[in-house]
């Protein structure tokens, strides 16, 4: 076996493509889109290259290749304070040979030590945590959403036997949109509806600009305690949501106000994987109309949750079971939809894992991200609970 860095646009392809072999006879897997992937590692469209760096590999085996593998590096701005470069590896994807996978893990290793990081989590993305974050350990026989990993269960023991530890989970909560919220939900949603303070209102395009600067403003209060979330600027949040713009959907896109200033938010989109399944991650010209004929004809009947989040003055007062509620009553009525998943809720974080349970979702998916110290006299200690 050898591991091979990428130098040349071939290698490139090869490693955007391995994963069509590797998963082509699992019925549950969606290929990513190929301008998805090649956007993590174009410096022109990723804003991580600002403060960081990366490196890929493949794994050869006789001229065949068997895995591959990148990994990135975020560099400190105090190393005395934050303990060195923070590093990571994603894009991870293995035979089930453990000698394989140790042999990528190895060399993002050794890449990683080289340029100052003390540890590697895994897999992850090289930007934010909003995609591509944290191995799938639970919901194999659930179409991944999108821009969200999708392996196979042995992962888990490449990664385990070769001395990552969990660092955190991130649970995938799934609800029928039809079922009425929860009584303890429905009763904290009336106290703050008898408060004539607090108003809500879904996106509406016509005044898109309002409304984008009214969400990156909770986003900003709201998300800047959790650790490795970053705030965003406006030009960065206005990028996002234009970028967004063509999938959106007004009336499941909630701001809570109170005396007309956001303090919450809930920002959900139509599950796009289940219209980009059929274009074989390739949105050239028959892409783009198979896309647009599967959108026209709704033949996606899931949410995603992307984003929720109320301002820390505003927590515990019923405000996120209010924004919940609201949307709730719009789509049992509309009835467009049928289920709703909500990525990304950190098992550091019970107050979320509470509110969902309020509203009535279930865990149908766990995605864990891994760390390896590479001081392995280090102790370990998982990420620490938000209180």
């Amino acid at each position: 076996m050898q591991v091979v860095p990428l130098v040349s646009n071939s290698e490139e392809k090869e490693f955007i493509e391995f994963p069509i072999s590797l998963y082509r006879d699992n019925p549950t897997w969606i290929r990513p889109m190929d301008a998805d992937i090649r956007a993590v590692f174009d410096r022109d469209k990723n804003k991580a290259f600002a403060d960081g760096a990366c490196s890929r590999w493949l794994l050869k085996d006789e001229g065949r290749t068997i895995g591959r593998i990148a990994a990135f590096v975020t560099y400190a701005s105090d190393p005395e304070t934050k303990g060195g470069s923070s590093g990571g590896i994603g894009f991870f994807d293995c035979i089930h040979d453990q000698n394989a996978a140790n042999a990528l893990f190895n060399a993002a290793r050794d890449w990683l030590q080289e340029k100052g990081a003390t540890y590697m989590d895994g897999p992850v993305n090289f930007g934010r945590r909003d995609k591509w974050w944290g191995l799938l350990t639970k919901g194999f026989e659930i179409e991944p959403n999108y821009q969200c990993n999708y392996n196979f269960p042995y992962y888990a023991e490449l990664f385990e036997s070769y001395g990552f530890q969990t660092y955190y989970q991130q649970y995938t909560f799934l609800r029928n949109v039809l079922d009425p919220v929860s009584k303890r939900l429905a009763y904290k949603s009336e106290l703050v509806a008898a408060d004539p303070a607090y108003t809500f209102a879904h996106l509406k395009l016509s005044e898109f600009e309002k409304y984008a600067s009214d969400i990156i403003e909770v986003y900003n209060k709201a998300w800047v305690k959790h650790e490795g979330v970053k705030s965003l600027s406006m030009e960065q949040g206005r990028a996002i949501m234009n970028q967004l713009k063509p999938i959106l959907d007004e009336k499941v896109i909630w701001i809570a106000y109170h005396m007309d200033k956001p303090v919450a938010i809930f920002i959900c989109i139509p599950e796009v994987n289940q219209l980009l399944k059929h274009v074989n991650g390739k949105l050239d010209f028959v892409g783009k109309l198979k896309f647009f004929w599967f959108k026209k004809t709704r033949q996606s009947k899931k949410l995603l949750g992307m984003v929720f989040g109320v301002v820390p003055e505003h927590q515990g007062k019923g405000v996120d079971g209010a924004i919940i509620k609201v949307m709730s009553d719009v789509l049992r009525k509309n009835r467009d939809y049928e289920f709703m998943e909500m990525n990304g809720i950190g098992d550091f974080n019970p107050k979320m894992i509470l509110v969902m349970r309020q509203v009535g979702g279930s865990i149908c998916k766990v995605h864990t991200t891994y760390r390896y110290l590479f001081d392995r006299t280090i102790p370990f200690e998982r990420m620490k609970t938000i209180r």
